[in-house]
């Protein structure tokens, strides 16, 4: 998700031992794990009453917005999925003008 790999994760370390101490570091990442529970039991809250509310159908929906945007927006209704030839075929048609409208 972060992208972090070892090298970052030793250096923040290393960064957080001389800003904290190593009186003080147990007792920050110990809260910062507890805050991180906490933040996660919300977010699994959450996922349930949205669950409950919009019921059965909300597991059967694919929500993800990158799958989303190319099932319902780039696909075309015959079956065709190459973007390109649908865009071909949409541009030789002019756009629409109504002299009335201004």
């Amino acid at each position: 998700m972060f992208d972090i790999g070892v090298p970052e994760l030793l250096v923040i370390g290393l960064v957080a031992l001389l800003v904290l101490g190593p009186d003080r570091l147990p007792e920050f990442v110990r809260t910062a794990a507890r805050l991180l529970n906490q933040v996660r039991g919300l977010v699994a809250n959450a996922q349930q009453d949205l669950r409950e509310e919009l019921g059965p159908d909300f597991d059967s929906q694919d929500l993800d917005p990158r799958t989303f945007i190319r099932k319902h927006l780039l696909d075309s209704t015959d079956g065709e999925s190459d973007v390109t030839e649908v865009a071909a075929r949409t541009s030789d048609k002019p756009a629409p003008y109504d002299d009335e409208a201004t």
